[in-house]
Protein backbone atom coordinates (compact mmCIF):
# COMPACT_ATOMS: atom_id res chain seq x y z
CA UNK A 1 0.00 0.00 0.00
CA UNK A 2 1.33 3.81 -0.52
CA UNK A 3 2.82 5.94 1.70
CA UNK A 4 1.58 9.09 1.99
CA UNK A 5 3.59 11.70 -0.32
CA UNK A 6 6.13 13.84 1.63
CA UNK A 7 5.07 18.16 1.04
CA UNK A 8 7.71 18.41 -1.67
CA UNK A 9 6.79 15.02 -3.40
CA UNK A 10 2.81 15.61 -3.27
CA UNK A 11 3.82 19.51 -4.87
CA UNK A 12 5.54 17.73 -7.71
CA UNK A 13 3.01 15.50 -8.24
CA UNK A 14 0.57 17.76 -8.02
CA UNK A 15 1.66 19.57 -11.38
CA UNK A 16 1.87 16.22 -12.56
CA UNK A 17 -1.51 15.00 -12.27
CA UNK A 18 -2.73 18.52 -13.10
CA UNK A 19 -1.03 19.26 -16.34
CA UNK A 20 -1.50 15.44 -17.20
CA UNK A 21 0.90 15.19 -20.06
CA UNK A 22 4.76 14.14 -19.83
CA UNK A 23 6.62 16.66 -17.78
CA UNK A 24 10.42 17.66 -17.51
CA UNK A 25 12.29 18.31 -14.52
CA UNK A 26 13.13 22.19 -15.98
CA UNK A 27 8.58 22.63 -16.25
CA UNK A 28 8.39 21.43 -12.47
CA UNK A 29 11.14 22.99 -11.24
CA UNK A 30 9.99 26.43 -12.61
CA UNK A 31 6.74 26.13 -11.40
CA UNK A 32 7.55 25.67 -8.28
CA UNK A 33 9.87 28.43 -8.05
CA UNK A 34 7.04 30.42 -7.98
CA UNK A 35 6.16 29.62 -4.66
CA UNK A 36 9.42 29.01 -3.21
CA UNK A 37 13.16 28.68 -3.75
CA UNK A 38 14.21 25.10 -4.93
CA UNK A 39 17.21 23.53 -6.96
CA UNK A 40 17.03 21.93 -10.40
CA UNK A 41 18.73 19.01 -8.54
CA UNK A 42 16.28 19.01 -5.73
CA UNK A 43 13.10 18.54 -8.10
CA UNK A 44 15.56 16.14 -10.18
CA UNK A 45 15.52 13.87 -7.16
CA UNK A 46 12.25 13.94 -5.95
CA UNK A 47 11.15 13.00 -9.63
CA UNK A 48 13.90 10.14 -9.29
CA UNK A 49 12.67 8.97 -5.91
CA UNK A 50 8.75 9.14 -7.53
CA UNK A 51 9.91 7.57 -10.23
CA UNK A 52 11.76 4.55 -7.92
CA UNK A 53 8.82 4.25 -5.60
CA UNK A 54 6.10 3.85 -8.97
CA UNK A 55 3.85 7.19 -8.87
CA UNK A 56 5.71 8.08 -12.49
CA UNK A 57 7.31 6.71 -15.41
CA UNK A 58 10.14 8.36 -17.40
CA UNK A 59 10.79 8.34 -21.33
CA UNK A 60 14.89 9.63 -21.92
CA UNK A 61 14.37 12.62 -24.00
CA UNK A 62 17.67 13.51 -25.09
CA UNK A 63 19.98 14.20 -22.04
CA UNK A 64 16.82 14.61 -19.65
CA UNK A 65 13.77 12.66 -18.72
CA UNK A 66 10.17 13.45 -19.64
CA UNK A 67 7.77 12.08 -16.69
CA UNK A 68 4.78 11.17 -16.25
CA UNK A 69 2.30 9.91 -13.89
CA UNK A 70 1.31 5.88 -12.99
CA UNK A 71 -2.26 6.82 -11.46
CA UNK A 72 -4.60 9.39 -11.01
CA UNK A 73 -4.71 11.62 -7.91
CA UNK A 74 -8.48 10.32 -6.91
CA UNK A 75 -6.58 6.87 -7.37
CA UNK A 76 -3.99 8.08 -4.83
CA UNK A 77 -6.24 9.48 -2.78
CA UNK A 78 -8.52 6.22 -2.67
CA UNK A 79 -5.22 4.02 -2.06
CA UNK A 80 -4.71 5.77 1.37
CA UNK A 81 -8.05 5.84 2.39
CA UNK A 82 -8.26 2.34 1.91
CA UNK A 83 -5.44 1.84 3.51
CA UNK A 84 -5.85 4.15 6.41
CA UNK A 85 -9.51 1.67 6.97
CA UNK A 86 -7.90 -0.99 7.01
CA UNK A 87 -5.58 0.14 9.98
CA UNK A 88 -8.80 0.24 11.98
CA UNK A 89 -9.17 -2.42 14.38
CA UNK A 90 -13.21 -1.29 13.83
CA UNK A 91 -13.73 -0.50 10.61
CA UNK A 92 -17.32 0.11 10.86
CA UNK A 93 -16.66 2.38 13.66
CA UNK A 94 -14.07 4.24 11.95
CA UNK A 95 -16.53 4.67 9.02
CA UNK A 96 -18.91 6.19 10.95
CA UNK A 97 -16.77 9.01 12.56
CA UNK A 98 -15.02 9.68 9.01
CA UNK A 99 -18.82 9.85 7.70
CA UNK A 100 -19.22 12.52 10.88
CA UNK A 101 -16.37 14.22 9.14
CA UNK A 102 -17.38 15.50 6.14
CA UNK A 103 -19.47 18.30 4.93
CA UNK A 104 -23.23 18.17 3.48
CA UNK A 105 -21.09 18.30 -0.08
CA UNK A 106 -18.63 15.53 0.89
CA UNK A 107 -21.74 13.44 1.38
CA UNK A 108 -23.32 14.04 -1.42
CA UNK A 109 -20.65 13.48 -3.41
CA UNK A 110 -20.58 9.96 -1.34
CA UNK A 111 -24.10 9.07 -2.22
CA UNK A 112 -22.95 9.79 -5.91
CA UNK A 113 -20.45 7.59 -6.34
CA UNK A 114 -22.08 4.63 -4.11
CA UNK A 115 -24.47 4.89 -6.97
CA UNK A 116 -21.71 5.14 -9.77
CA UNK A 117 -20.45 1.84 -8.01
CA UNK A 118 -23.99 0.20 -7.37
CA UNK A 119 -25.94 1.04 -10.22
CA UNK A 120 -29.29 2.63 -10.17
CA UNK A 121 -31.25 1.56 -6.95
CA UNK A 122 -34.11 -1.07 -8.11
CA UNK A 123 -36.26 0.40 -5.95
CA UNK A 124 -36.35 3.65 -7.89
CA UNK A 125 -37.21 4.07 -11.31
CA UNK A 126 -34.28 4.91 -13.96
CA UNK A 127 -34.58 8.55 -15.08
CA UNK A 128 -37.81 9.13 -17.37
CA UNK A 129 -38.93 5.64 -17.19
CA UNK A 130 -42.66 5.10 -15.18
CA UNK A 131 -42.25 3.62 -11.72
CA UNK A 132 -43.35 -0.09 -12.52
CA UNK A 133 -46.93 -0.91 -10.99
CA UNK A 134 -47.61 -2.74 -7.96
CA UNK A 135 -48.49 -6.85 -9.20
CA UNK A 136 -52.26 -7.33 -8.07
CA UNK A 137 -53.14 -9.42 -5.56
CA UNK A 138 -54.72 -12.63 -6.69
CA UNK A 139 -57.65 -13.71 -5.68
CA UNK A 140 -58.22 -15.87 -3.32
CA UNK A 141 -61.34 -18.13 -3.05
CA UNK A 142 -62.42 -19.09 0.14
CA UNK A 143 -65.92 -21.08 1.42
CA UNK A 144 -68.10 -18.27 3.11
CA UNK A 145 -71.20 -19.45 5.49
CA UNK A 146 -74.31 -18.21 5.18
CA UNK A 147 -76.78 -19.05 7.00
CA UNK A 148 -75.80 -22.49 6.93
CA UNK A 149 -74.92 -22.57 2.99
CA UNK A 150 -71.40 -22.50 1.39
CA UNK A 151 -70.69 -19.95 -1.27
CA UNK A 152 -68.18 -19.05 -2.66
CA UNK A 153 -66.21 -15.97 -2.39
CA UNK A 154 -63.85 -14.02 -4.60
CA UNK A 155 -61.67 -12.50 -1.63
CA UNK A 156 -63.76 -9.93 -0.92
CA UNK A 157 -65.10 -9.74 2.90
CA UNK A 158 -67.48 -7.45 4.49
CA UNK A 159 -66.29 -6.07 7.46
CA UNK A 160 -64.10 -2.79 8.40
CA UNK A 161 -63.29 -1.28 5.49
CA UNK A 162 -58.60 -1.45 4.93
CA UNK A 163 -59.27 -4.84 7.26
CA UNK A 164 -57.91 -8.31 5.83
CA UNK A 165 -59.39 -11.72 5.96
CA UNK A 166 -57.85 -14.13 8.10
CA UNK A 167 -55.37 -16.13 6.10
CA UNK A 168 -52.25 -18.44 6.19
CA UNK A 169 -49.42 -16.25 7.30
CA UNK A 170 -51.31 -13.18 8.25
Amino acid sequence: MPRPLGELEDAVMTRVWKWNRPVTVREVLEDLQRERTIAYTTVMTVLDNLHQKGWVRREAEGRAYRYEAVSTRAAYSAALMNEAWSQSDNPAAALVAFFGMMSEEQRRALTDAVRMVQGPDPVEPAPGKPEPAAPAAPAVETPVETAGESVESSGETQGTPGESPDLPGR
